[in-house]
């Protein structure tokens, strides 16, 4: 089959499908993205391309959205007419349509099918904006955020068919987009994110490496921001470390931001946090890790006696379902789409996300009580394992999904039971 994937962060979502599928053999994959410089990969042509166009800083806050994805999706698209002039026909498309590479593809190729990723609805009420009373919305925050949603309008007619990773994603769209949506999360490599009761890690300043006899608690997040509740964090650090003076924090993420407005503050959230709460603090128990390998990361959650996860209701870092699939008992703030995996007291311990105290008091109470946290993250994996597991749970979902849009000859076959 003939496969055009789109995702101006290469691989984005598609990283698991991508891979099976390149493992697989006898499909002609093209990987069309933003990206600069990636290594060349067998069974996968990546293919960039530059933006055609970016909005001025002063560009009108209403449509400064709409612009700068119709500058994604007129790159993309230029990029796909020489794709097309080459040969290229993709039976079917995979692509994201946050930031407007698809909004062109039926000017490209008219009748080629489309899937296209769903990721937020952005909302007035009931999700990111106005949660946090730290971080208040404005007056035209309202009408902003529902001018942004022209893009996933206009990409609405794009698709044939439209994929959400959770229900709470789902929801969030209007029930006129439903008929065209399902629900279902890119997968776990749950065979490849298991325990390790010998994991080990060393830190530059610590004279021995850290072991699980060592009482270790995480945080993780792509950057260290309030979406993901890192100024919540940092106020229940004190507390934790004072409970627990045998406990050593390691944090992982970096001082940028992903989501939301960039602090003031020279030196990012992580300087801001510092001067609030570095007072409080045994420096000695606390590590900041920056953005570290993967392989690093997966060492330092399977070390993980409490892994802390916090967000607005926002969408669902890949990070809790991998930490989950390696049994790391879980304190998670007790928002949309959290509550969908962690039930609490049976998959982990919910917190409310505005209280700090309360973050800190699941976490003592799991640091406390060794036997729970095994039981909490044994539960955690079985859930993962049964619900969002890539190769038995969700890459058949999402083939029967391609396959229904793909004449039956090019079908591609369902992995087989193990």
């Amino acid at each position: 089959m003939k496969i055009l994937m789109v995702h101006q962060n290469y691989p984005g979502q598609y990283r698991e499908i991508l891979s099976w599928l390149i493992a697989q053999g006898g499909h002609e994959i093209v990987f069309l993205t933003q990206r600069q410089g990636i290594a060349p990969r067998d069974g996968v042509r990546i293919v960039s391309y530059p933006t055609h166009h970016r909005p001025s800083d002063g560009a009108y806050a209403f449509s400064k959205y709409w612009e700068e994805c119709c500058g994604n999706g007129y790159g993309a698209a230029v990029a796909m007419q020489a794709i097309k002039a080459e040969g290229f026909t993709p039976d079917i498309i995979l692509g994201h349509i946050g930031w407007g590479e698809l909004t062109f593809v039926r000017q490209v190729w008219p009748a080629c099918p489309v899937i296209g990723y769903f990721e937020y609805f952005f909302l007035n009420e009931g999700g990111s904006v106005g949660f946090d009373p730290e971080y208040p919305s404005s007056k035209d925050t309202p009408y902003i955020m529902h001018a942004r949603n022209a893009m996933n309008f206009a990409n609405l007619e794009t698709v044939d068919r439209g994929v959400t990773p959770t229900k709470w994603q789902h929801d969030t769209f209007p029930k006129s987009f439903h008929s065209k949506f399902y629900t279902c999360h890119d997968g776990i490599r749950t065979d490849r994110l298991m325990a390790d009761p010998d994991a080990t890690i060393g830190l530059s300043r610590l004279a021995k490496k850290l072991t699980r006899e060592d009482e270790v608690f995480t945080y993780m997040a792509r950057n260290l921001e309030p979406v993901r509740g890192f100024h919540q964090f940092m106020r229940a650090l004190p507390k934790i470390l004072e409970a627990r003076p045998n406990a050593r924090a390691l944090i992982i993420g970096g001082n940028e931001a992903s989501y939301g407005k960039k602090s003031d503050i020279q030196g990012g959230y992580r300087a801001q946090m510092e001067q609030e709460v570095g007072k409080d603090l045994d420096w000695s128990r606390v590590h900041f890790l920056g953005r570290v390998p993967y392989a690093d990361y997966r060492t330092i959650i399977q070390l993980s006696r409490c892994h802390i996860y916090l967000t607005v209701p926002f969408v669902l870092s890949w990070s809790l379902l991998e930490s989950m699939s390696m049994q790391a008992p879980i304190v998670a703030s007790g928002t949309a789409p959290v509550r969908e995996v962690i039930k609490d007291g049976k998959t982990g311990l919910l917190a409310d996300f505005l209280n700090p105290d309360e973050i800190a008091e699941k976490a003592i109470q799991l640091l406390s009580d060794y036997k729970l946290g095994e039981k909490l993250g044994k539960a955690a994996r079985a859930h993962v394992v049964k619900f969002y597991d890539f190769e038995k749970v969700c890459l058949p979902q999402h083939l029967r999904q391609i396959n229904a849009l793909v004449p039956k000859a090019k079908a591609i076959a369902l992995p087989k039971s193990k």
